[in-house]
């Protein structure tokens, strides 16, 4: 199947700057999403954290590079992951991304936050990050957007998270999400959810000591 978010030929993402080399579209979008990303810390996106507050934070994070930014991808899409010796997680088919998210914000919107542990925190917490990021709305920009997603979430119901902590340690904070999400219909449930919850237990004892 041709990928229409790509250049024919490439593995270089269609961009508003016509940039056809992808390690310099990596270095271009790094240098303006990063400064999307600080303006975000004083000025949050406003919105119920439903699918369309999350489609507005992936459109304000990516506006500078891609013309589909906070719109859902139309395709299907796979993603190696070497910590899984070359497979993807297994992302939300196209036609059921909005039904997903819907889901995974019920369940988000149930949980008494104020009732809980800074423990049960994270794990609950972790739990509901995983099921969303899974989803993968988006062609590219997902982590960078439900970290925004989800702090914002956090901060709105009274244990705000270190959001240093995840820009710092970036490449573990992917590899930990994978490593919660590898769950398969034929390999079965290969999950090892405690490094997410690790993180984002510092995330909060941080922000928390920090107040």
């Amino acid at each position: 199947m041709v990928d229409p978010y790509l250049y024919p030929d490439t593995e270089t993402l269609i961009n508003l700057f016509s940039e056809r080399n992808e390690k310099t579209l990596n270095e271009i979008e790094a240098n303006y999403t990063g400064l999307r990303l600080r303006q975000l810390i004083d000025t949050q996106i406003k919105g119920n954290f439903d699918f369309e507050h999350f489609c507005k934070i992936h459109k304000f994070i990516f506006q500078d590079i891609f013309d589909w930014a906070g719109k859902a991808r139309i395709i299907n899409i796979e993603k190696p992951e070497a910590a899984l010796s070359g497979l993807s997680i297994e992302y939300s088919d196209v036609k059921d991304i909005e039904k997903d998210f819907l889901s995974a914000c019920e369940k988000l919107r149930m949980i008494n936050w104020s009732d809980l542990t800074p423990e049960q925190k994270a794990i609950n917490f972790s739990q509901c990050l995983t099921a969303i990021w899974k989803i993968h709305p988006f062609r590219e920009g997902n982590t960078r957007t439900t970290i925004c997603f989800f702090c914002d979430f956090a901060e709105s119901k009274g244990f705000p998270l270190n959001r240093e902590l995840f820009k710092d340690n970036s490449l573990y904070f992917r590899r930990a999400l994978v490593a919660a999400s590898a769950i398969f219909k034929d390999l079965g449930d290969k999950s090892k959810p405690q490094y997410l919850i690790d993180i984002i237990s510092e995330a909060i004892k941080i922000a928390r000591n920090t107040k």
